[in-house]
């Protein structure tokens, strides 16, 4: 019993202590999941390039459907 207490009180209070600001957390929550990714694709890592393929073919498909969308009405 001892060792289960012990163990949720230090893993509380490790979730709990970040170290980074509200200002740091908030700068960093700002960025959409798309700009994250934009900005990976950038960057010279292996695959990074298939990211902007990918957004690149999200794009098209985004605006063959808004056009598919528009002869419907």
């Amino acid at each position: 019993m001892k060792k289960l207490l012990l163990t949720v009180l230090v893993g509380g209070t490790v979730a709990c202590g970040g170290s980074r600001s509200a200002e740091a957390r908030t700068a960093v929550d700002t960025l959409t999941r798309r700009q994250k990714d934009s900005l990976v694709s950038t960057m010279p890592i292996p695959g990074a390039s298939r990211i902007r393929d990918a957004q690149k073919a999200s794009d098209a498909q985004r605006a063959r459907n808004a056009l598919l969308d528009s002869l419907a009405r």
